[in-house]
């Protein structure tokens, strides 16, 4: 049985994950509490909203130790969504910005527009260019479209924590991880057929 843990910090979709983790064939559990987290076999941390207040909020609950614990000392699969993943990084630029969880060496900056074309928040359809392979995308070819909405993004230091990228705004990161540790800009849960193969394939991990 696959339990993903969907960590409630009380900003997110949350019950459209869990629905899309249900879906796909895993056992949903929204929880902020630290022993049902220690249960799951796969977290997930979803999120919508403004880094800091992101940030606040887990430290708030201690959700960022039994985190570290699970995923950074235990090797459980993680996966980061939208402002999740960008939480993975040092430092956010948001506001009068605050410190990230630091499992990914990089700062989240607003994304800046490069034409008229180019809007920000970025929403919508954009295409997923793949920089290597991961099992986060197997069985999907690259540059296919999936949903994004975010007016921010993680600029990752190390090239090696790049999975892919999207040619908005000057291009930026859509895909990472590093070890057990995966994280998607856009939102899987609303990309229909390929977003519902991103969270299987990721509850195979």
């Amino acid at each position: 049985m696959k339990l993903v843990a969907i960590v409630d910090y009380g900003m997110g979709n949350l019950h459209s994950v869990a629905r899309a983790v249900e879906e796909c064939g895993g056992t949903p559990l929204v929880t902020d509490r630290a022993e049902e987290i220690e249960k799951a076999t796969h977290i997930v941390l979803p999120g919508v909203g403004a880094f800091p207040d992101g940030i606040r909020n887990l430290k708030a609950r201690s959700l960022d130790q039994v985190l570290r614990d699970q995923v950074v000392g235990g090797q459980i699969p993680f996966l980061g969504i939208c402002l999740g993943m960008q939480m993975l990084a040092t430092k956010g630029r948001e506001g009068a910005g605050a410190e990230g969880l630091g499992w990914i060496d990089g700062d989240v900056e607003r994304l800046e527009p490069v034409g008229e074309d180019t809007r920000v928040p970025h929403i919508g359809w954009s295409e997923v260019v793949f920089a290597r392979e991961s099992p986060l995308f197997r069985g999907i070819e690259s540059g296919h479209d999936f949903y994004f909405v975010h007016s921010y993004h993680l600029r990752c230091r190390r090239e090696t924590d790049v999975v892919a990228s999207t040619p908005y705004c000057g291009g930026f990161v859509s895909a990472l991880s590093h070890g057990p540790i995966f994280g998607v800009q856009f939102h899987p849960e609303k990309s229909q057929r390929l977003g519902f193969q991103v969270i299987r394939n990721f509850l195979a991990l």
